[in-house]
């Protein structure tokens, strides 16, 4: 019931992780309309319900190199239905209490495991492995291209949801859809035991001070700090950023993050396929310079419903395109036996990146009355984040001295 002898084929692998992650990614997505409403019931300042988000995204990240180790140990599936189950709980949890400290706590724990275990970091081994090498760039941006429609199908469904039913109640409709989809798709992730994925023989601590011992993985980890900050900041803080400005009208947000997902499709996916021609560090570099100069003219243009439609569509297509860029360089270097476990650590400084970047974004509000030292920040961080990942090595490791598998 839970191992195969047979290596899944690309095509169902590449079906029932797109599942996975238009539901976990595209929920997660719209955390950001329920800060108001949530705050308003339970009288919390933006803090609080930031806080709550933050911690999510800091445990997702803790979580990510431990679920990683478990797919790449124990196969995917498993990974991917603790997950699901975790991800229902949290969606509950949220609906449920009205307790602070238990909401912030609980809420990061149950949502940050979920999405550990059915996220970019639990699925990417398993693609890595069943993927050919020539192939294998394509089939990260595939799967990223399958969270960007998550997030442009969910946007519209989850703001639907809280007007029609009530906040409460979109809890408790999305966490029932996490358990009907996810369950039956974790099935078709069943693969033979990992130690049959060939190449040299490490053990998970030699996989690990390898990676940390190497230059370009460094360079990488800081990278994704930045798009962690970026990309959350932007997810959770736009809608009450455009209230802020005047812009009353909750369906121009939706339409935005909608926006964001919808471009996002096309750019994982033609981000995974340049990635097989040209250098992924030089794509890399691009997306965080192009990043600041997309927010630095947001902020500079005049605020109207076309400024915000054009800056998410720019946003969009260079939205999580880092995402096979960033596991295709981490495949090519240190090969895919590790690699659920190696994408998991690179992870995890994203998501170390997005608790700061939604934190400090509800916090310097509650100080200042405005989001504009953040908008600096994640400009200036873009730029270095470019400059980082240009010195990135992509050749993959001699390991002479490492035992045959």
């Amino acid at each position: 019931m839970f191992t195969s002898d047979r290596v899944p084929s690309l095509k169902s692998v590449l079906l029932a992780s797109g599942v996975v992650l238009t539901l976990a990614m595209g929920v997660r997505h719209g955390f950001g309309f329920w800060m108001q409403p949530i705050s308003d019931a339970n009288g919390w300042t933006r803090e609080t319900y930031s806080l709550a988000l933050a911690l999510q995204n800091l445990l997702w990240g803790a979580f990510g190199p431990f679920a990683g180790m478990a797919a790449d140990r124990f196969g995917t599936m498993r990974v991917v239905l603790v997950g699901a189950l975790s991800y229902m709980v949290g969606l509950v949890w949220m609906a449920m209490v009205t307790q602070p400290t238990l909401f912030i706590v609980g809420s990061g724990v149950f949502i940050g495991l979920g999405l550990a275990c059915t996220a970019f970091g639990a699925v990417s081994g398993i693609i890595g492995r069943v993927a050919p090498v020539e192939r294998r760039s394509w089939a990260f941006g595939v799967s990223g291209a399958a969270s960007s429609f998550g997030q442009f199908l969910m946007m519209p469904l989850e703001q639907f949801l809280i007007s029609s039913v009530g906040w409460q109640s979109a809890f408790y409709l999305l966490a029932a859809a996490v358990v009907i989809a996810m369950v039956p798709m974790a099935f078709f992730l069943r693969e033979p035991a990992v130690e049959h994925a060939g190449g040299a023989h490490q053990s998970i601590g030699e996989a690990f001070g390898e990676a940390l011992r190497n230059r370009s993985f460094l360079f990488l980890v800081a990278g994704y700090f930045v798009c962690g900050f970026q990309v959350v900041f932007i997810a959770v803080h736009l809608p009450a950023y455009l209230k802020d400005k005047g812009i009353a009208d909750p369906r121009l947000a939706v339409m935005a993050l909608a926006l964001i997902g919808l471009f996002n499709i096309f750019g994982s996916f033609y981000a995974g396929k340049w990635g097989g021609m040209v250098p992924k560090r030089y794509l890399l570099s691009g997306i965080y310079f192009i990043r600041s100069a997309v927010i630095g003219l947001f902020l500079l243009a005049p605020l109207s419903a076309m400024s915000v439609y054009l800056f998410a569509a720019a946003m969009g297509f260079i939205w999580l395109s880092t995402v096979p860029l960033t596991n295709g360089i981490i495949a090519g270097i240190f090969g895919v036996k590790h690699m659920s476990m190696l994408a998991g650590i690179v992870f995890f400084s994203h998501q170390i990146g997005s608790f700061l970047g939604v934190w400090l974004g509800g916090y310097l509000f509650a100080l200042q009355g405005n989001y504009n030292v953040v908008w600096g920040i994640a400009i200036g961080l873009g730029v270095m984040a470019g400059l980082a990942n240009l010195p990135v090595d992509e050749r993959p490791l001699a390991r002479g001295a490492l035992r045959p598998a």
